[in-house]
Formats: C-alpha cells, structure tokens, sequence
C-alpha cells in the first residue's frame, strides 16, 4: 500500500496495481473505510487492518466491487453502496444508503448518478475536505479530474446536472476510479482545478 497522504485524523492509502482504484482512508472517527475491493488476499487485509481495522466497504460504484462475499465474510466490515447499486453488486450489501444516511459527523455521501444507475461519492467534510468520485469523475491528459463522457453511460445528461452541484463544495483532495501513481493530480485546492474542467465541458 502507498499512503498518498497524512492529515491531522485521516490518512488515504492508494492500493498499488489496483483497477479501478481501491484506496483505504484510516479515519480517527470513521475507522478503516476501504473504498472499492480488489481481488481477495489474506495478506492484503492483513496489511490494512495493521493501519487500522476495517470497519467498513464502501462501493461508490459496482464497477469496483471485486470478491464483495470474501472481503466481507473475512474481515466482517458492513459493506455499503448508494441505491440501485446494490442489485448490480454480486454480494450481499448489508446498507443501499439514502440521501439521509451518512457515516459519521464528518463524512457523507453525494449521489451523483450518471455514470451507472446510482454513482455516489464519499465526502470527507472536515478541513482539508476530500471526495472519492469513484467512476463519476475522471483524470484528463493534465491529469486533474473532469467529467468524461462514454457510450455506456446511465445517463450523461444526469452527470451534467450532478456537476452543477459541485460549483457550491471546496475540497482539497479528490480520488478517481482511474488513479494513476505520479500522474493523477488529487490536490491540494483539486476542487478549483475542477471547476475550471467542469466549465469547459458545459460550454461544449
């Protein structure tokens, strides 16, 4: 694993090799918060629970939920996605959140379909905010996120209005599905270099 970054309660771990990108935030506040699943490994749960135990899987998407039973089954954290997520999922979700729900005092959850059904993102909104866009938002050739669209998207028109409410959020750091080690720029002050491509994309 390779911490990505250390800030005052929380630290983000990057999974390295992982596609989509699995990333764990150790939170003083919302424990260990593993962000998509890769393959299963022993030794890989191992090496996350030396940070901090897992208490939690979060799926931003369906798209990054790799051997759901085993990861939860292994390390009996409750897994978690938003919506309609759940039934393209191939394990068992124990909570398909809400807009009401959230994890803790500091972190929530901004559903922005699009990409696929129910897409959400996971906020962490204490100083320096962060935001795990999952498949919503995508690094482009500069390698800051935008929104990129594709044939197989749920609804591209969706993902243009969930944009529109971004305008409204800082944050300093952001995680893509597509992170890129040395060429993914996450922060700090990411959410000013994503206004900046938001606003390209809507006056296309």
């Amino acid at each position: 694993m390779k911490k990505l970054l250390e800030v005052f309660d929380r630290s983000v771990f990057y999974l390295e090799g992982t596609r989509p990108a699995v990333f764990l935030l150790a939170d003083k506040e919302g424990g260990g918060i593993l962000i998509n699943t890769p393959a299963f490994s022993r030794e890989l749960l191992e090496k996350i629970n030396a940070v901090m135990p897992l208490k939690f899987i979060f799926y931003p998407s369906y798209f990054g939920a790799q051997d759901v039973e085993m990861w939860r089954s292994k390390s009996g954290a409750q897994t978690i996605t938003y919506g309609h997520e759940a039934k393209k999922i191939n394990g068992v979700i124990d909570l398909a959140l809400d807009r009401e729900n959230r994890f803790s005092r500091t972190i929530d959850f901004l559903p922005m379909s699009g990409r696929t059904e129910s897409a959400c993102a996971l906020r962490c909104k204490n100083k320096p905010g962060m935001v795990f866009f999952g498949p919503i938002l995508e690094c482009d050739e500069s390698g800051w996120p935008t929104l990129i669209q594709h044939e197989d998207d749920y609804s591209f028109e969706n993902r243009l209005f969930g944009s529109l409410g971004l305008k409204d959020i800082k944050f300093d750091y952001a995680f893509t599905d597509d992170f890129v080690p040395g060429k993914s720029q996450f922060g700090p002050k990411v959410s000013e270099f994503i206004q900046i491509n938001l606003e390209k994309v809507l006056e296309e």
